[in-house]
């Protein structure tokens, strides 16, 4: 039960963290994706279900708050979270190459989706514009803030999962 809390408590710190704080830091109007970040990690820490959990409540505060259609990120978020699951059994907390290849790969196919629902639905076609100014960016951006927040993320997620084994 407080490992759930945590995973819903953490979850919107950085949403908030990602539509407060790095829109202040933002380069060139882009901010690193924190709710990728989150849904990528969860979902190779936890496992399929909490990654679709995971995708699919970080997908839906960020639709109502921000999305033109409620459920497009939601489901985008989902997915991602489910395939970053399929990663659990590999994952080990010393190694950062697994988490930093699964956010890489995250985010190119979360901005690859988005795009296809978002723009070229619309008849924008622009997908080499689109991908050097938005999609590249945005990936290198929340690649370097992953390399900072990952060691942080394990370390509280350990420490919480120690408390509650010695609970009990």
């Amino acid at each position: 039960m407080l490992r759930k809390l945590i995973m819903v408590v953490g979850a919107f710190v950085l949403f908030l963290l990602q539509n407060c704080v790095f829109t202040e830091f933002n380069t060139g109007g882009i901010v690193p994706n924190l709710i990728m970040l989150i849904t990528t990690i969860y979902g190779f820490m936890h496992g399929e279900r909490a990654g679709v959990l995971t995708g699919f409540l970080l997908g839906l505060f960020f639709d109502i708050f921000y999305g033109d259609v409620i459920g497009l990120h939601a489901l985008i978020y989902m997915y991602i979270g489910f395939i970053n699951g399929k990663f659990c059994g590999i994952y080990y907390p010393e190694d950062i190459k697994l988490p930093l290849a699964l956010i890489l790969l995250s985010n190119i196919s979360g901005g690859v989706l988005d795009y296809i629902f978002g723009y070229l639905i619309r008849g924008k076609v622009h997908f080499i514009y689109y991908f050097g100014h938005i999609i590249l960016p945005e990936m290198l951006y929340t690649l370097l803030i992953t390399i900072v927040l990952y060691p942080l993320i394990v370390l509280i997620y350990y420490a919480f999962e120690k408390k509650a084994r010695k609970e009990a």
